[in-house]
């Protein structure tokens, strides 16, 4: 629970994700200060209920902690400078764009610096962790996630950077650690990747798919276990679907639906890390993970042969 809702937090970047991470902020009961170079996005960040909105994240001053949604291709450079107030920073994924710079702010903020990561903290994802470490339905024998729309508004970086991220966030929730990659293709558009699947592991294996070249959005993770599989069928969802035999040996499956209760997982991550704030634990989204992250990103391009950036 929140003790004192009147933090005061510095959010840098209030584009298209920033200004839900202002709403969310404020819904807390935060204080919030805005830093964007757009004029536009601070007007914006002023309507929505921001104290204060500066064109430079050097106009900040010393606040109780910074939240960085800034393109990715600026993450290291603004939270090493935001590091210097030794104050709680909470980074947008990815977490930096190579792994040299996440190294050096993973050993200069060990304890100060954490990474969005947001499905680590969407119920759903939790509960498919629960039923892994818990063996409800035997060991794993395997994870899928898949994750599609039309196009994306982030042009800094490519699809290796914005989307998959997020799955391997979800193979440390399952597992407790990223497997090593084994295998990936991709698809290269212009010259940038903009779609890939990716196997890591062996046993239990792990397939990630991701692509911004799909038309509809779409958002799946499965979790097969000897004895049934539990699938989140979007990030949306409000239930999990749980597959077990029939027992009677025909073609189909028992179906039931889990419910998945609880809020956004950017409402939680956020409340998470307020709570931190007020003196309650660290959120589990650490400068580490950020780094291991980072790492395997750099490995899976490696795979398919792309070694800039931006594809």
């Amino acid at each position: 629970m929140i003790r004192n809702p009147r933090k005061a937090i510095g959010l840098v970047g209030c584009g298209l994700w920033g200004r839900n991470i202002l709403r969310d902020l404020i819904s807390l009961g935060c204080r919030v200060q805005v830093a964007d170079p757009c004029a536009e996005n601070r007007q914006s960040a002023i309507e929505t209920g921001a104290e204060n909105a500066v064109n430079d994240v050097k106009r900040l001053g010393e606040l109780d902690g910074y939240v960085v949604a800034t393109p990715a291709g600026t993450h290291a450079e603004v939270a090493d400078h935001l590091l210097k107030f030794l104050k709680p920073v909470f980074v947008e994924k990815p977490f930096t764009v190579d792994s040299a710079s996440a190294e050096m702010l993973a050993s200069k903020g060990s304890n100060l610096l954490f990474v969005m990561h947001n499905w680590r903290y969407h119920p759903g994802i939790r509960m498919l962790g629960e039923i892994a470490s818990s063996g409800e339905f035997g060991p794993v024998t395997g994870l899928y996630s898949s994750r599609m729309n039309w196009t994306s508004p982030r042009k800094d970086v490519d699809t290796s950077w914005t989307m998959l991220p997020h799955d391997l966030s979800i193979s440390l929730a399952i597992f407790g650690s990223i497997p090593e990659p084994v295998h990936a293709c991709a698809e290269v558009l212009d010259g940038r990747v903009v779609g890939l699947t990716v196997m890591l592991g062996g046993n239990p294996w792990t397939v990630f798919t991701v692509s911004n070249r799909v038309a509809d959005k779409r958002r799946e993770v499965r979790l097969h276990c000897r004895d049934g599989v539990a699938t989140l069928p979007h990030g949306e969802s409000r239930f999990l679907e749980i597959a077990t035999p029939d027992g009677t040996g025909g073609l189909r499956a028992n179906i039931e639906r889990r419910p998945v209760e609880g809020n956004s997982a950017l409402h939680e991550e956020l409340k998470s890390f307020v709570a931190f704030l007020e003196g309650g634990p660290p959120p589990p989204t650490t400068a580490k993970e950020g780094l291991d992250v980072v790492r395997k990103v750099e490995q899976i391009r490696r795979l398919i042969g792309v070694h800039q950036r931006d594809g």
